[in-house]
């Protein structure tokens, strides 16, 4: 198929004649990083495993179109119908191993036909991924990290419901559970669930899952996790201590009124930092049958005065507090509990990326199962990401009080404007596949670094 047409501009410099032809050029040359990865992580089998169970002989494979959604997410495409602007990319229908991509109604469909058994066993197969590289690392600790985010359906989708929605009050939405671990930034499992559940909703029994995974998965490393007041319960809190697991867990003020007394009385506040003080005691709530370590915090923090302000004779902020309490088994100096608990924070950043660059967001399909196969691709392509960086890279710091990750990664977004855009030709001299790339020097050498990174064992 050719087209073209000629244009008449007064300019020289302008493109005078735009010429469409069907020719074997791809956009997006750096996907030969991730077919290598793919390959190195026998990524094909392994997801056909995954669906074995499904009857019927579909035309595109289900793992092939989980491998689609993967790439397509990769790409920094949103939307199923978006495959229709890299249909014909040669790089992406030889990664797929296909000659035609299938349209957005098929994908659809195909998504619509998973059932129970497909999500558990890509969840499986994501901690099974996951728990490899940490097997291979060898960590002398493991911290775990758990919180939900909400997935607004927009409108009606198959075990969704109206639940806490901050930035769309009144939609319908899922509210999955993660557990994400803090030295690779990868999501290591998620259980799904609909919007209006609370954040310990099933917790329990997941949490102590993803903790039994990670023990056998590296049974030297000692344990940590770190959760907010959502998770305060006695049963939650018994079980991570009877099970030797560190743990810290935001305590919910509202529930306990000797809190807010014990914090008014207190006269003889420590000095934790220049803007933060605390005190901790063993206490329990009446209703507890053991004693737990309770560091309070009181943080200096610049308060906003409400009402008319006068700037020649009043400051238009006042100094205050706020406060937070934190119960833990760990023996750590107070500091150091207080530091390792704030650095949850960095699961924030996990979802805000997750969403912004990987579309964890978007709900394709009206199906329940559709849309957990969906999110579960989702959570591939972050962690394969990651994952390529581990492979290439070594790690740039130690183990530190916030446990922050090992590997100060690149984004998604980063790498996929610096290395998968690329534009090349795909060509066959002498019968052998050339892929051919513009000469830059920046894109040449990491390009190469990781397809040597990759050349390694695993």
């Amino acid at each position: 198929m050719k087209y073209s047409r000629q244009e008449v501009c007064g300019k020289s410099r302008q493109i005078q004649t735009l010429s469409f032809e069907d020719q074997s050029l791809t956009s997006f040359s750096g996907l030969v990083v991730y077919q290598k990865l793919f390959t190195h992580l026998d990524l094909k089998a392994r997801l056909k495993s995954c669906f074995r169970h499904l009857s019927g002989r579909p035309i595109y494979a289900h793992h092939l179109i989980v491998v689609l959604l993967v790439v397509q997410l990769l790409l920094g495409y949103r939307e199923l119908r978006d495959i229709r602007y890299f249909s014909n990319d040669p790089l992406v229908k030889r990664l797929l191993g296909w000659k035609r991509l299938p349209d957005e109604t098929t994908v659809s469909r195909a998504l619509s036909k998973h059932d129970r058994a497909s999500v558990e066993n890509m969840r499986a197969m994501l901690r099974a991924y996951t728990l490899d590289r940490i097997g291979q690392m060898s960590l002398a600790r493991l911290t775990l990290d758990f919180d939900g985010s909400v997935q607004s359906t927009g409108k009606y989708a198959e075990g969704s419901a109206v639940g806490f929605n901050k930035k769309k009050k009144g939609a319908r939405s899922y509210y999955p559970l993660f557990c994400t671990i803090a030295q690779t930034g990868q999501v290591l499992d998620v259980y799904h669930r609909p919007g209006n559940v609370h954040d310990s909703n099933g917790a329990k029994a997941f949490i102590s899952q993803c903790i039994e995974a990670a023990r056998a998965a590296s049974p030297g490393a000692r344990l940590e996790t770190r959760k907010d007041s959502a998770f305060f319960n006695e049963e939650i809190v018994d079980a991570l201590d009877e099970g030797g697991v560190g743990f810290t867990i935001s305590v919910p003020f509202e529930r306990f009124a000797e809190l807010k007394a014990m914090i008014e009385s207190r006269q003889r506040w420590r000095q934790l930092d220049k803007q933060t003080t605390y005190f901790e005691t063993d206490w329990k709530p009446k209703s507890w049958g053991q004693r737990y370590r309770f560091v309070f915090v009181r943080q200096r923090v610049a308060k906003q005065r409400k009402g008319p302000v006068q700037l020649d004779l009043f400051k238009p902020q006042v100094q205050g507090y706020e406060f937070k309490v934190i119960v833990t088994n760990k023996t750590a100096s107070a500091k150091k509990v207080v530091t390792f608990h704030n650095g949850r924070g960095a699961q924030e950043n996990i979802f805000a990326e997750l969403k912004s660059h990987n579309q964890m967001g978007y709900i394709p399909t009206k199906r329940l199962y559709g849309n957990q196969v969906y999110l579960l691709a989702a959570i591939l392509s972050h962690n394969f990401t990651r994952e390529l960086q581990m492979q290439a890279f070594e790690q740039d710091r130690g183990t530190t009080e916030k446990r922050a990750p090992l590997w100060i990664f690149q984004k998604l977004d980063t790498i996929r404007r610096n290395l998968i855009q690329r534009a090349g030709r795909i060509t066959r001299p002498n019968g052998k596949l050339k892929l051919t790339i513009d000469a830059n020097e920046a894109v040449q050498s990491e390009l190469l670094h990781f397809l040597d990174a990759l050349e390694q064992p695993i």
